[in-house]
């Protein structure tokens, strides 16, 4: 029952049905789908791959810029990406359905395990990967591929990051991600999980390790810093979809959830708060139109009777030992001289309390200074890591990429980020350069 409820909202193409849709496309010249995607996937090749039945060699148009095409095709918000440039928006017709016709593709090569690389001429070189996530893969395979000796340190169970442990369930599954670390890792690199890299951990592995790549991602949902946030019933957004994700959606929630926060993980927690059954608000302190999530995530929420309540902050979570209620204020928003966003005024003798008994905080992620801090000359800003052009810090031997070094984005910004990081290791450690 829990699984239907979670079922995928981009079902996979029958094959004639990809082959119409792939029939659509103008296969455009100078491609603005091309452009929109942060891993430059060749698109209209791979449709028309697609629709003169070469789906092997649509896969590996695919995979050839973008090792994690398979989750990308299921994940990325592909409405303000790719399908978002595609020009038929511009001629008032529904854009091509390029996610799921790439879905279509690279589904197809993992299920018949379909390898298109193979390990390098070997270098002797060994790198450090911290973070199995989207980033972190993406680099290992490349660096792999390129000759070098990898080993990625994951924190949990299972490899990853936000595919296997922070994706909507009925965007992507477990199963699916873990199909698809099995795929890239075939290639040849090791994955070792439930290590943990702290700060004694990682200076012993610059002495082991000829460069170390930092994909760690963020850390835990931030804090509000209000009365009752220890009560039973709150948690952060991001440990809610862990554990969501970990127990394969058997959890339980409360009869009335309140979700704080206007960003796509709040949306989530949302949806899935409701198709388990539950009442669900999200609260935001901001208007409608300065939500950060993506409008049709907001419209999914809306389908699944997750209501909203705008220019609301939370001032106090109610109840003894357990959620009962949350206390809120009104807000209005101010324009100030010389300011682009609006500043948030507090109405007067405008409370007002919400029942509930389960509140879950979507209001951004923890950096994880403490962990970077450890490292020397490794500069932040902000709490992210600071790059140069080639994702190498000003400690030469270190690289980052994704959400550690851009605050969090998209799967697809991640990938990009591991894939180019493994170029700049490799021409660092081969040609001996430091680019900082």
């Amino acid at each position: 029952m829990t699984e239907n409820k979670f079922s995928s909202i981009k079902p996979r193409m029958t094959k004639t049905e990809s082959l119409v849709e792939a029939s659509r496309c103008l296969f455009c010249h100078d491609a603005p789908c091309i452009r929109a995607c942060p891993t430059s996937i060749d698109v209209p090749m791979f449709i028309r791959q697609i629709m003169t039945h070469n789906v092997k060699g649509a896969a590996k148009t695919i995979f050839t810029q973008n090792i994690l095409g398979k989750s990308c095709a299921h994940v990325c918000p592909t409405e303000v990406l790719c399908e978002g440039a595609c020009v038929y928006n511009h001629l008032n017709e529904r854009p091509i359905n390029i996610g799921r016709l790439q879905a279509c593709a690279t589904d197809w090569a993992i299920e018949n395990n379909i390898c298109f690389f193979k390990k390098g001429l070997p270098t002797n070189k060994k790198i450090a990967v911290v973070g199995g996530g989207p980033a972190g893969l993406a680099c290992a395979h490349r660096l792999t591929v390129l000759g070098h000796d990898v080993v990625v340190y994951e924190a949990n169970e299972k490899a990853g990051g936000l595919n296997t442990y922070g994706v909507a369930p009925y965007k992507y599954t477990n199963k699916d991600s873990l199909q698809e670390v099995n795929y890239i890792s075939e290639i040849g690199f090791e994955i070792k999980t439930n290590t943990p890299v702290n700060n004694a951990m990682i200076h012993e592995l610059e002495k082991k390790y000829d460069a170390i790549f930092l994909g760690t991602g963020l850390g835990k949902s931030k804090k509000l810093n209000v009365s009752g946030e220890n009560l039973k019933g709150v948690c952060g957004a991001s440990e809610f979809i862990y554990e969501l994700r970990k127990k394969e959606q058997k959890i339980s929630v409360g009869e009335k959830v309140i979700v704080l926060g206007g960003g796509n993980t709040a949306i989530d927690a949302a949806v899935e708060s409701s198709k388990l059954g539950a009442d669900v608000t999200v609260i935001y302190r901001r208007s409608e139109k300065e939500q950060n999530a993506y409008f049709f995530e907001v419209e999914l929420a809306k389908k699944n009777n997750v209501k909203f309540i705008y220019l609301a902050s939370p001032l106090e979570i109610l109840g003894k030992e357990t959620t009962e209620g949350l206390k809120c204020i009104k807000n209005k928003l101010e324009k100030k001289n010389g300011s682009k966003k609006s500043e948030i005024i507090p109405i007067k003798d405008s409370e007002f309390v919400i029942p509930c008994n389960m509140v879950i905080l979507a209001t951004g992620q923890e950096k994880m200074i403490n962990f970077y801090s450890s490292i020397p000359d490794l500069e932040l800003n902000n709490g992210k890591i600071l790059v140069n052009n080639f994702f190498q810090t000003k400690n030469p031997k270190y690289f980052a990429g994704g959400d550690c070094i851009n605050g969090g984005k998209e799967v697809v910004n991640a990938v990009a980020d591991g894939r180019d990081a493994a170029c700049g290791i490799h021409e660092y450690l081969m040609k001996g350069k430091f680019n900082g």
